[in-house]
């Protein structure tokens, strides 16, 4: 399921950022960092009547100006309402309707975007203030809401507003189709636009040597023996600290979200440059969305080789992503199409393992088989027993094992039987995530 995104917008200083922030601070639901991934300010994960969605902060729109950096706060405004679904107009009571105001309402009707009214700094209690009946005038559907984002109040009913104006839920949708999604992610200029390019036969997507050509995401279908195949060009991901201009910091969510609306993601590696730690981290937005994942080592035309080429680069590549040892490791060449056939044969075996549900009979088997081959761990006399196993989720395959004490599951007996899990049934290319469950051990 994509996670609907919502833009703040309005003028200077009429409270976006402290909205943004008391969404952020009050932790309205659970928002987890991935393990290495620097988050990136400007926007932030929130879950709302048990729904998640993406808020997005910008500068403040000064729709006449020729400052520099009001221009481009103004440029990276427009970017996000392009991104949004559902665009929150923050105004001010205080200062009441102004004419700037008029000016950006004007932008966001031509946006067609949802819009959600915003009309903040109304602190106190009672009767609305009268200036507060002004942004009727801009004439979008529903009531304002009024809001002091200093306070937090009025944020619940904005919530509101916002979420019924989202598309619906669409993961239903997305599990019973048979068309497989493929993020294509990783740094600027590993080629992931020319993989494309290449595999769709013909010149698709922009190509250029300018780190920041794909500012957005782009999709382009494709069909063939092996399915039905949508891809998800995505801009490069760069080092937190190298993101200066605003602009491509939503390039950096919309490769995040693209990670999120996959099924597959291929995780490009420039085999000129090697691995490295970004390479690390952008390997981690996949693994930590629990997506099947295919590690692609491009322009391996321009790597002088001998006879241990391959396997030195494989094992700096699993030292480095020790994490995801369950991604295959393919290693072309967009400019000459080296292997480029393969891709589509590994894609359809990762998503395939990634959507493989397993009887709870044959895991039980497995179970039995492999605690007789290693016995289970035991501390001061008392041993874990392990009663059952079932398989409760795909996408990533999620297993529950039920034992009588979790503090006695070892990490290194659990990797052990996710071993087990893919040695017996084949789980190439996916995250697998275990749930221990504890019940009463009546044995003592």
């Amino acid at each position: 399921m994509s996670k609907p995104i919502v833009a703040i917008v309005g003028r200077p200083n009429v409270g976006k950022s402290t909205l943004f922030n008391k969404l952020a601070g009050e932790r309205i639901a659970i928002v987890e960092d991935t393990p290495g991934v620097t988050r990136d300010r400007i926007y932030y994960e929130i879950v709302w009547s048990g729904r998640p969605c993406m808020i997005i902060d910008t500068g403040g729109i000064e729709p006449k100006t020729n400052d520099t950096i009001l221009v481009q706060m103004r440029a990276q405004a427009e970017i996000a309402i392009e991104t949004a679904d559902v665009i929150i107009f923050m105004c001010d009571v205080r200062t009441g309707l102004t004419a700037d105001d008029r000016d950006i309402a004007r932008m966001l009707i031509k946006s067609g975007k949802p819009v959600v009214v915003a009309v903040n700094k109304i602190d106190g209690v009672g009767a609305l203030p009268a200036e507060y009946y002004e942004f009727y005038e801009l004439g979008f559907k529903g009531d304002p809401v009024p809001l002091s984002s200093i306070h937090g109040t009025g944020t619940g009913d904005l919530l509101d507003a916002v979420y019924a104006c989202f598309p619906p839920d669409d993961s239903e949708e997305e599990d019973s189709s048979d068309l497989i999604k493929v993020a294509v992610i990783g740094k600027p200029n590993a080629g992931k636009s020319s993989i494309i390019n290449k595999i769709l036969g013909e010149d698709r997507l922009i190509v250029s040597n300018i780190a920041g050509t794909t500012r957005d995401a782009v999709d382009t279908e494709f069909e063939n023996e092996y399915g039905k195949f949508t891809f998800i060009d995505t801009a490069g991901i760069r080092r937190q600290s190298k993101v200066d201009n605003k602009i491509e910091k939503y390039s950096v969510l919309r490769a995040k979200t693209a990670v999120e609306r996959a099924n597959v993601c291929l995780i490009m590696i420039d085999a000129a440059e090697g691995i490295t730690e970004q390479d690390e981290k952008i390997a981690g937005i996949a693994h930590e969305a629990g997506k099947a994942s295919i590690i692609i080592v491009n322009k391996w035309d321009l790597v002088e080789k001998d006879n241990n080429t391959v396997k030195s680069f494989t094992d700096k590549i699993r030292t480095a992503l020790s994490y995801m040892p369950y991604a295959p490791i393919i290693f072309v060449s967009a400019k000459t199409g080296q292997r480029i056939d393969k891709i589509f044969e590994l894609i359809f075996r990762v998503y395939s393992a990634a959507c493989l549900r397993v009887t709870t009979g044959m895991l039980n088997d497995m179970l039995a088989d492999a605690t007789a081959r290693v016995q289970p761990p035991s501390d001061k006399g008392r041993r874990l027993k392990i009663y059952y196993i079932t398989q409760t989720a795909v996408c990533p395959p999620t297993f529950v094992f039920f034992c009588n004490d979790i503090r006695l599951f070892h990490f290194s007996y659990e990797r052990y039987l996710e071993n087990q899990l893919r040695q017996t049934f084949g789980f190439e290319g996916t995250p697998i995530k275990i749930i221990l469950r504890q019940r009463g051990d009546n044995e003592g």
